[in-house]
């Protein structure tokens, strides 16, 4: 039997492939682009850390750490 990674935000909600977040604070990303809080990031993808995720973000793969995203 496969056990389910449970993936949560910020605020416990619970995360899936396929939902949007919202940036809670400024990050810095290497390669120079910064993420400002309330950037929109469409289309997460949940990875087997239940502390990450992977976007896309102006064509870039990036995988962040759920305590600086929302729920949207």
């Amino acid at each position: 039997m496969e056990d389910k990674v449970i993936v949560k935000d910020c605020n416990g909600n619970i995360l899936v492939d396929g939902d949007t977040v919202l940036v809670t604070q400024d990050l810095k990303v290497k390669g120079g682009t910064n993420l400002k809080r309330g950037t929109v990031i469409k289309k997460i993808r949940t990875t087997d850390d239940t502390d990450a995720i992977e976007c896309k973000v102006d064509g870039s793969t990036l995988v962040l750490k759920t305590i600086y995203l929302k729920k949207k």
